[in-house]
């Protein structure tokens, strides 16, 4: 006879059909969209304030970032070699919702921005029973890391690349007779900063790719060693990819803590490969 506080013992569930998964998938999208178009329906009714303060940051002449790096390269005794100057345009629209589309496409990729640990969770939950107990170890602060590698990526590219880029593209002048001024349309500086955020958001994902890829078997820190050399070339081309400018100031800002990271998930991979190879000594 079983004891009134002993709990039962729960049953297995029942495997998931195909169609089960795909209702379960829909949901977790619904959700996840959800969230983004509730942050980014914040994001438009305080549009002017983030437009003035957050968007146009990098073409502010006032931008913290300029001030830092100027005073950076006095304390490193390198005079004026890190000091930009100001930039100074005035962008237009050439379409009659030109400002409006721009105010959606600000308040979706701001909305995604903002929802993404979220929508990320929502993914999480989705991958996560389809695991193993073996290969869900380990995994606890997935979330948090991801994010924050995320988060990083975003905040390199909007106070390190952006400045630099968005000033040498303004400064940049053909010919001496100055018959061209510079007058950006709205809908293109919005497409170089999306493109720089983003893509460093993605691109600082590299310890995390490197851990889960080492975690399942795929990669391992001999491969990522002897590939060292064709990483290089690889993170040149993201480099020159994310960066709109031509300017080699730019790219190496992109190259120098791409090729860090890559480093550090050299250490992330021998550190997991070691893990995984006590494991199986314990096993065997």
């Amino acid at each position: 006879m079983a004891l009134p506080f002993r709990k039962k013992q729960e049953e297995p569930k029942a495997e998931m059909t195909f169609v089960d998964h795909l209702e379960e998938l829909r949901w977790h999208i619904i959700r996840s969209v959800l969230a983004v178009f509730i942050m980014g329906g914040v994001i438009f009714v305080y549009r002017d304030w983030i437009f003035d303060n957050i968007i146009f940051g990098p073409v502010n002449p006032d931008f913290v970032s300029y001030k830092f790096f100027c005073d950076l390269s006095h304390w490193l005794h390198l005079g004026d070699a890190l000091c930009m100057p100001p930039v100074s345009v005035s962008m237009q629209t050439t379409t009659f919702g030109g400002q409006f589309v721009s105010s959606i496409t600000v308040a979706i990729v701001g909305g995604f921005i903002i929802a993404f640990p979220y929508v990320f969770w929502e993914f999480w939950r989705f991958v996560k029973p389809a695991l193993k107990d073996n290969e869900l170890k380990g995994t606890r602060f997935v979330i948090f890391w991801v994010t924050f590698f995320f988060l990083l990526g975003i905040s390199f590219g909007y106070f390190v690349l952006g400045p630099f880029t968005f000033n040498f593209l303004a400064n940049f002048n053909i010919g001496t007779r100055h018959f061209l001024e510079t007058k950006p349309t709205l809908n293109d500086f919005l497409d170089n900063l999306i493109n720089i955020l983003v893509g460093c958001g993605l691109a600082f994902e590299l310890p995390v790719l490197a851990y889960a890829f080492t975690k399942i078997g795929l990669i391992t820190p001999m491969f990522l060693k002897n590939s060292r050399r064709y990483a290089i070339v690889i993170i040149l081309v993201v480099a020159a990819i994310i960066t709109p400018s031509p300017d080699w100031i730019s790219q190496l800002l992109v190259f120098i803590p791409l090729f860090l990271l890559y480093q550090l998930s050299i250490l992330v991979s021998a550190r997991v490969y070691k893990q995984e190879e006590k494991k199986m000594e314990e096993w065997s």
